[in-house]
């Protein structure tokens, strides 16, 4: 018998063969879970079917209370689960900086960066803000299967996702306007590598205007590749670090500078005894006129020590998440290992002593 015939009028069956199928697989890695990754279709589908991560908090309600604090529309769409009509909202239309928030109980959901034009009528986004901050149940309402989704911390229905958006994630999540507010918000990121992320991560997290500094990986072919694979140099992946920053407070041209000024952009594919692609110099750069502040920037550094910038400047595609040990790891290990000490700390003395009108402390 075949698949097909096996799960004939159980599509939810079918979903839960094949995750447990890709748990069993040789290419799920050892201790997988989504947490911590760019979400694919086999995670959201993990979710559904064995379990959501549990919320930094959660909001209850009776039916009385939603009633009195939403409107007639948001009430039918939220807590009714129902679907408003497409092309109803100019949100769809909208890609400033921001970040949109539960209805409901404002807990933020998505990040206008992962937000796209899906032509669908409905706002569209690729990842959720948070990987705790959607839910995902199965729906086999309306005759159809899809996976439902909705606010981690109060259960408001938000719309569905499909695994028809854009790569790397694929993701699609078609969300009813109606269940989001758009919060405005002056907030960048910027990527970017200069060898083991460590350092980079413990210099970045010490400049004020920086929200917060994540290590991960960018710039190769594989989706959420796992540091023992990055460092195999098979990945095409460079270790860098996303910074989140507030641009009043701390300018992107200033974070250049400082990120070519703690590093060596003049050595290829090496950092001191670090070597291989994956401590190449590098910046991703989200528009033309970040490309050509970073232009401009290693020109005038070039031209300064006299020697070729060998710094990549390339085009941002995606940020993948490294692993929790490898995060916050110069603040959490100072004590414990002795490359913190060796290499870390030069660094940092490097740093305060160049940019001291940048420092945080």
């Amino acid at each position: 018998m075949s698949q097909n015939e096996l799960f004939r009028g159980q599509p939810f069956a079918r979903i839960q063969f094949v995750v447990q199928a890709y748990l069993r697989s040789p290419s799920c890695p050892p201790n997988y879970s989504p947490l911590h990754q760019m979400l694919r279709w086999i995670d959201v589908l993990k979710f559904a079917v064995n379990g959501n991560p549990e919320p930094d908090r959660k909001v209850a309600k009776t039916e009385e209370e939603w009633q009195a604090l939403l409107t007639e529309e948001q009430f039918r769409v939220t807590r009714l689960r129902g679907t408003e009509r497409p092309f109803s909202s100019e949100m769809c239309e909208l890609f400033e900086p921001g970040k949109y928030k539960c209805i409901c109980c404002g807990t933020q959901l998505f990040d206008s960066g992962e937000k796209f034009d899906s032509g669908t009528g409905w706002p569209s986004f690729t990842q959720p803000i948070k990987e705790n901050a959607v839910a995902y149940h199965k729906d086999e309402s309306n005759g159809r299967s899809r996976i439902e989704t909705v606010c981690n911390t109060c259960r408001a229905h938000l719309g569905h996702v499909f695994p028809d958006g854009p790569e790397p994630s694929k993701l699609r999540f078609c969300i009813n306007a109606v269940a989001l507010e758009k919060v405005e918000s002056t907030e960048a990121k910027i990527t970017f590598g200069g060898g083991c992320f460590w350092c980079t991560e413990a210099i970045f997290q010490r400049i004020k205007g920086v929200i917060s500094v994540q290590s991960g990986y960018s710039g190769g072919d594989v989706v959420n590749p796992t540091y023992r694979e990055v460092c195999s140099g098979r990945t095409g992946h460079a270790e860098v670090i996303e910074v989140t920053y507030d641009p009043d407070a701390v300018t992107y041209e200033d974070i250049i500078r400082v990120h070519l000024g703690t590093h060596d952009p003049t050595t290829l594919n090496r950092q001191g005894g670090d070597q291989g692609t994956q401590y190449r110099s590098v910046i991703f750069y989200r528009n033309d006129e970040e490309k050509q502040t970073a232009l401009d920037l290693t020109k005038e550094y070039e031209a300064a020590l006299g020697q070729p910038i060998v710094t990549q400047i390339t085009p941002f595609v995606a940020f993948f998440p490294a692993e929790a040990e490898h995060q916050n790891y110069f603040n959490d290990n100072a004590d414990q290992n002795s490359y913190c000490g060796v290499v870390i700390e030069p660094k940092l003395a490097k740093f305060r002593a160049a940019f001291p009108q940048f420092l945080s402390e």
